[in-house]
Formats: C-alpha cells, structure tokens, sequence
C-alpha cells in the first residue's frame, strides 16, 4: 500500500472550481508561507464507503479557524466538488481487518496563505487509511502526560494567538509525540503546568468513562472553554450518548481521573476512538465493547 495520497486536486484560487491533479508531482513552491511558516489551516475527514459522514461539521470548523486567521475558506460546494473528484480519482479504500467497517479513505483539506503578495489557495488529498490506524484501534495506546507550558485557556482574549484554530503549525506536536516514543510511549496527552489539568492529545481529543455503577455510563472530556480546539468527533459522539441516556460532562480532568476511569479514549476523525492503555507508565482499564459503542456513536450505526 503506498504511503503517499492516491489522489490530490488543486484549489486556486481557494473558492475557484477545483481540478484533479497529479499528486506526484510538485505544487508547492519554496517561498509559500504554509511550508516557510506553517500559515495556514487544515480539516482532516474520515470517509467511509464513500460518504463523508462528518463533512458539515469539519466545513463548519475550517470556516471558523479561516475567520480567525483572515484566511478565506472554500464553500461547501467547491469543497464537496474537491472531496467528489479525489475519491473518483483515489484507488480503493483500506478495510479495517478487526472490525471491517467498509472501505476507509483519509482526506486532509489544506489552506495556505500563499507566497508573500500573492493570493490563499487550497488543495486536498485523498489516502487510503494505513495499517497502523487500525493497529492502534486493536490494540490501544500508550499516552505520556506532557506539559503545553501554560494554560491556553489565557489564549482566549487575544485572537493574534488563535485559540482553537487548526492550523499547519504542528512542529510542536510532533516533537511531543516523538519525545513520547524515545521515552516508551505511543501518544501524548497535555496538561497545564500549574494544575496539571487534562487538555488534549497531539492530534486528537480526550475522552474517559467515569465509573456510574448500576448507571449507564458517564462519558467526560475537558471543558472546551479552556482554550483547546474542539473535537468533532468528540462532539458527534457526545451527541449521540445523550440520544441514549448515557450522561456526559465537560471537566475538568486531571491525571488521576484517566487512572480511575473504566476507560479513556483518544477521539479524532481517522482514528475513531483509539483505547489508552497505559498513562505514564501506569496501566489504564480498556472495555472493547465500549470501545466498540462509542466508534457506532461516532459513525452513527447506534440509531438504527
């Protein structure tokens, strides 16, 4: 399988009509700002035979992260234009061999703030789902906790910062999931440095299962006020537990809540939600089936 996309179109201008284009030829040229600066933002969609089943809510998203960063963002139907040529042009999607869910395609949809003086463009990617997604939904992850440095709910007020905005500025991230791996862990987890509050994962959202003996369960993630970007899929399985009287609640979280949980999760678009297995070195109590009702939640097969 490559580890390349299998299919890329072309958005330039952001809101012109889009074309398919070769993905293994180059499109970026050295000066622009997205690669000199990481100035731009990003949506990364599951689809799932076909269908991007959270497109309103990523488009609703991207929309907000381009408003605060006075980037233009495509419309929704350009980018339905752009998502329906890549999956036409995309080979066929990967099949998850613990739990086939149906064929499983990864697209990333990318603003850039362009060369200096010259206009935003965007352009989008279409991949299949590699073999190390689903071997991180099998068999879960090991998460260290690491400082952010400070509380980015300070963030708020102050724009310039962009709280909550996605943007391709992830240097940061990756360096604290690669300081995880070359100390023994998978993932990372932030947390405050005064209080050492629970905030979010390197690409992805925190959620645990509150123990409620003789309850359906209570499912918490960080409130969302404290200035982390809100999750998507967090959200649309929220939405869905409440459906089915199961409680949820918003933080705030700290280490010992994830080592008392019946279960914690890593939520994100791609990687559904992937079990924690160890924090810290400590091990953290997993429920597949658990696992397995909020992964429903989140592609809306528990309505049925």
């Amino acid at each position: 399988m490559s580890s390349g996309p299998g299919a890329a179109v072309l958005l330039s201008p952001v809101t012109g009509p889009p074309r398919p284009v070769d993905p293994r030829e180059p499109m970026v040229r050295l000066e622009d700002q997205a690669l000199t600066r990481g100035d731009g933002i990003f949506e990364t969609l599951h689809v799932l035979d076909g269908t991007a089943y959270k497109f309103d809510a990523h488009h609703a998203r991207l929309a907000a992260s381009a408003r605060t960063a006075d980037l233009p963002a495509p419309p929704q139907d350009v980018c339905r234009a752009a998502l329906a040529l890549g999956l036409d042009a995309a080979g066929p999607g990967s099949h998850d061999p613990s739990r086939d869910l149906g064929a499983e395609h990864s697209v990333k949809l990318s603003v850039s703030r362009g060369v200096p003086g010259g206009e935003p463009w965007a352009w989008l990617t279409v991949s299949p789902v590699p073999p190390q997604t689903f071997e991180a939904r099998q068999d879960g992850v090991s998460v260290l906790l690491l400082e952010r440095g400070h509380d980015p709910a300070e963030d708020s007020g102050m724009p310039w910062l962009l709280p909550g905005v996605k943007t391709l500025s992830y240097a940061v991230n990756m360096a604290a999931v690669r300081h995880a791996r070359a100390n023994g862990a998978q993932d990372v987890v932030f947390t405050t440095s005064t209080d050492r509050r629970i905030l979010e994962g390197a690409t992805s959202s925190v959620v645990c299962a509150r123990p409620s003996p003789g309850q359906p369960p209570t499912l918490v993630t960080p409130e969302p006020s404290r200035g982390i970007l809100p999750g998507t899929s967090q959200a649309r399985i929220f939405d869905a537990a409440r459906r089915h009287g199961w409680g949820v609640d918003y933080g705030p979280l700290h280490p010992r809540d994830l080592l008392e949980a019946d279960a914690v999760w890593l939520t994100s678009s791609v990687r559904l939600a992937v079990p924690v297995t160890r924090v810290d070195g400590h091990p953290v109590c997993s429920d597949p089936a658990l696992t397995r009702t909020l992964t429903d939640f989140l592609l809306g097969r528990a309505d049925g």
